[in-house]
C-alpha cells in the first residue's frame, strides 16, 4: 500500500553502503500541521535504498515536496530477544515549490520596463 506525504526537507544523509548489494539514505522532513490554535511540528525520517538513493540530493534541502512511500515493518532476534521496527521507504519526490526568495513588487517588472506590445504580426519571418 502506497501512502503520501509533504513537508520540507531539513536533513540528508550521505548515501550509506551497508554491503556490496546494498545501499541506504535517509532523509527527514519537517511537517507542520494546525490543531486550532495550536502548531504541531513531526520530523519524520525516510529512506531510500538501491537505486532510489539517488531520487535525492543537497539541491533538495529546505524544499516543501511531495514523498510516495511504503510503510515496512520488520522482525529482529538476537540473543532470545525480538524487536520489531518500522521504515518509510520512499519511491518517489516532488519539488512542490522552490524556497527561493519571493520577488518583492518593486523588483517584479514595471509597466515602463515591459517591451512594447506588436499589434501587426504578419511581417514576421516565421
Amino acid at each position: 500500500m502506497a501512502f503520501e506525504i509533504t513537508g520540507k526537507i531539513i536533513d540528508i544523509s550521505p548515501v550509506n553502503q551497508i554491503s556490496d548489494k546494498f545501499r541506504k539514505r535517509e532523509f527527514v522532513i519537517e511537517r507542520k500541521e494546525t490543531g486550532g490554535s495550536t502548531l504541531f511540528i513531526d520530523y519524520i525520517k525516510f529512506q531510500l535504498i538501491q537505486d532510489k538513493c539517488d531520487l535525492i540530493n543537497e539541491s533538495f534541502m529546505n524544499e516543501e515536496v511531495r514523498i510516495l512511500f511504503n510503510i515496512r515493518g520488520n522482525r529482529w532476534e538476537r540473543d532470545g530477544r525480538v524487536n520489531y521496527f518500522t521504515n518509510l521507504d520512499a519511491w518517489k519526490i516532488e519539488r512542490i515549490s522552490s524556497q527561493g526568495p519571493e520577488p518583492e513588487p518593486e523588483d517584479l517588472p514595471q509597466p515602463e520596463d515591459m517591451p512594447p506590445e506588436i499589434d501587426d504580426l504578419s511581417d514576421l519571418p516565421f
